[in-house]
């Protein structure tokens, strides 16, 4: 694991709280740092504070995208407004962490994004998961193990690319995941706990944002004038993917 935070309290508790759980921990001050670390030794997921003199957190990010480079990027941000939560969905990230964080949260959001690229099936089920019932069924999905299809989507699974009609879709890994889980279960209402489950393998209760603001972004990339609207907010539910 990399960690960058130019806090030196906060990196040398993270840093030590991270070992103490298992995990082998290179920390860094600085963007830059972060950077050559990431090109000498890739680590398995990135840590990455926003706010750090010379390279920020997302400029890493955004580096690392443009490389090619796919591994799980952790953001730990002190920015509490969506639309910096955003920037960093834009820049490539997978999750975010606000600060102040408890160190248990940083832990799960780890978990999740770590057993997300493992190939060791996780306890618990697929990526389907349990759903609430709902009235469906000439949506169903066209799948393999390679391949889904449903209201117009087209996803490869293996190369991890997204089509809606003839127009590629550029996806984070969260997105090309929550994208994928909806496609599976178009035309099924699926709730709150169930997606942050399968997506985050943790619930963060009905106070967290972070399902909300990772669907308006999917939906920004999805939709096009004039086509209908695919992902549904069922409220007080959750969300459905299907046609008009």
């Amino acid at each position: 694991m990399l960690l960058a935070e130019d806090d030196r309290a906060i990196r040398h508790a993270l840093e030590r709280a991270l070992t103490l759980e298992g995990y082998h921990v290179t920390a860094v001050a600085d963007g830059v740092e972060a950077l050559a670390q990431a090109h000498r030794n890739p680590p398995d997921v990135l840590v990455l504070d926003v706010m750090m003199p010379g390279i920020d957190g997302l400029q890493v990010c955004r580096v690392l995208r443009a490389e090619g480079n796919r591994t799980p990027i952790l953001m730990l941000t002190a920015l509490v407004e969506t639309a910096d939560r955003i920037a960093g969905l834009d820049a490539g990230a997978d999750d975010y962490v606000v600060k102040p964080f408890d160190v248990e949260e940083v832990f799960a959001r780890l978990r999740a994004l770590l057993r997300r690229t493992s190939p060791v099936p996780v306890p618990g089920g697929g990526p389907e998961g349990p759903v609430r019932e709902a009235q469906v069924s000439s949506e169903a999905p066209v799948s393999s193990d390679r391949q889904v299809e449903a209201a117009g989507l087209r996803m490869d699974l293996q190369a991890r690319r997204a089509w809606r009609g003839g127009r590629e879709l550029e996806l984070t890994r969260t997105e090309f995941e929550l994208l994928e889980l909806l496609v599976r279960n178009a035309g099924i209402v699926l709730d709150h706990s169930t997606i942050y489950d399968r997506i985050w393998g943790y619930d963060f209760g009905p106070g967290s944002k972070n399902l909300a603001v990772y669907v308006g972004y999917l939906r920004r990339k999805l939709d096009e004038p004039g086509a209908p609207q695919l992902i549904h907010t069922v409220r007080g539910v959750g969300y459905v993917l299907r046609e008009d």
